[in-house]
C-alpha cells in the first residue's frame, strides 16, 4: 500500500505510514513477518506505540436480522518510544504469531471469500489513529489441507465459506467467531445430506474437526442436523489414509440420528479436558439451526490436474474481488467508529 497520511486525530501535518508484510500466505499459528515503514511530517513527534490489530469481517446476529461487522481478534504492540524527526524515514521491522484458529482465506491459491486484514494504529502524544490496512492471506496447515483434498477426492464441491461470530459449545475455542466451509454432499450422500459444514479448531497439539450435517427429512419425517466432532493431530499427516478416514467421519455424520459429538481414532486426545460424545454443536452467542446460505455454486476445479477439492471460483475472480473488498469494509467500519466518537 502507499502510504497513508494519518488525518484525524494527528491532523494535516502529522507522520505517514506504510505496513508491508513479507510476501505470500501465512499459516494458522505461525508468524506473521514485515515492517512498519514511516515518514515524519511538519514537526517532531513522539511515537508512544506502533500497534498492529488482526481483523476480520464475521456474521453477526443482531436485533434486526443477521448483518455483518469487524471483529478484532489479536493485537501486537510492535514498536513505539521514540520521536520520529520531522521528515524522517524510519523502518520498524516486526514479527508476530497468529492464533491457531485464524481462518484459512485461500486454498490452492484461490479465495474463498474470508476477508481478514491487519490494521497499523498509531499511538502519538495521547492521540491514536488508525492509519494503515492490509490484507492477510492464510494458506491451510497440512492437516486442513490433507482434509479437504480428501473431501475433494471424496467427491465433495465447495459452496461457500464465511465466519460466525460466537463460540461452539463443548469445544475449546479461543477466537470470538468460527469458520465455517460449506460443502455439497458427493453423489453417494446426496439423498440423504443436503450439504455438509466443517469447522477447524486447531491447536498446538493438534485440531477439532467439527462436521455438520443438514440431513433431508423422510416420508414421515423432517429434515434434522446432526454433528460430529473428531482431534486429529498434525503430525504423520502424509502416513495417514486421508481418503479412508474422512469417509468414516461422513459415513458415522449421516447415520446419527441426532446431535452428537465423536472422537476419532486418529489423534492426541482432548487438549480441552471436555468429554467427547457430549453435546453437540450448539453455540453460545448464535443460533445456527435453520440459517442457510446459498454460496455461489460450483465452478473450475482450483488447480489445473488437482484431485482436489472444487472451489467456485472462476479464473481467481473471488480472490480479486476480496483484496479489493478488504478496503473498502474495513474502512467504511473505521467511518462508524469516528462517527460514533463524534
Amino acid at each position: 500500500m502507499v502510504f497513508k497520511r494519518l488525518l484525524g486525530s494527528l491532523g494535516v501535518g502529522g507522520p505517514t505510514v506504510d505496513t508491508v508484510l513479507d510476501p505470500g500466505p501465512v499459516l494458522p499459528g505461525g508468524d506473521l513477518n514485515g515492517q512498519v515503514q514511516l515518514r515524519g511530517g511538519g514537526a517532531d513527534f513522539d511515537i508512544e506505540h506502533i500497534t498492529l490489530e488482526l481483523v476480520a469481517r464475521a456474521e453477526v446476529e443482531r436485533e434486526d436480522g443477521e448483518g455483518e461487522g469487524a471483529v478484532v481478534f489479536d493485537r501486537f504492540t510492535v514498536g513505539g518510544g521514540f520521536r520520529l524527526a520531522e521528515g524522517e524515514e524510519r523502518g520498524v521491522p516486526f514479527s508476530v504469531t497468529l492464533p491457531w484458529e485464524t481462518p484459512i482465506t485461500e486454498l490452492y491459491g484461490q479465495g474463498l471469500g474470508i476477508v481478514l486484514g491487519v490494521r497499523t494504529e498509531l499511538s502519538v502524544a495521547g492521540a491514536k489513529d488508525k492509519g494503515d490496512l492490509d490484507a492477510l492471506a492464510v494458506r491451510p496447515l497440512p492437516v486442513q489441507e490433507a482434509i479437504l483434498e480428501a473431501l475433494g477426492q471424496l467427491g465433495f464441491g465447495f459452496r461457500s465459506a464465511d465466519l460466525e461470530y460466537g463460540h461452539i459449545a463443548g469445544t475449546g475455542q479461543r477466537l470470538p467467531f468460527y469458520q465455517e466451509i460449506e460443502l455439497t454432499p458427493s453423489s453417494r450422500y446426496a439423498h440423504a445430506v443436503n450439504e455438509i459444514e466443517l469447522t477447524f479448531l486447531p491447536f498446538p497439539g493438534g485440531m477439532d474437526v467439527i462436521l455438520e450435517a443438514d440431513k433431508r427429512g423422510g416420508l414421515f419425517s423432517g429434515g434434522h442436523d446432526t454433528v460430529t466432532r473428531f482431534t486429529v493431530g498434525h503430525d504423520g499427516v502424509g502416513h495417514q489414509d486421508w481418503n479412508a478416514l474422512v469417509d468414516g467421519w461422513i459415513k458415522q455424520l449421516v447415520e446419527h440420528r441426532g446431535a452428537h459429538a465423536s472422537h476419532s481414532s486418529y489423534g492426541h486426545g482432548d487438549p480441552y479436558g471436555s468429554a467427547h460424545g457430549q453435546g453437540g454443536r450448539h453455540h453460545d452467542q448464535h443460533d445456527h439451526e435453520g440459517h442457510r446460505r446459498a454460496g455461489p455454486g460450483m465452478g473450475t476445479v482450483v488447480a489445473a490436474g488437482a484431485a482436489g477439492l472444487a472451489v467456485g471460483v472462476v479464473g481467481g475472480m473471488v480472490a480479486a474481488e476480496v483484496v479489493d473488498e478488504v478496503g473498502d469494509f474495513f474502512e467504511g467500519d473505521e467511518e462508524e467508529e469516528e462517527g460514533d466518537e463524534g
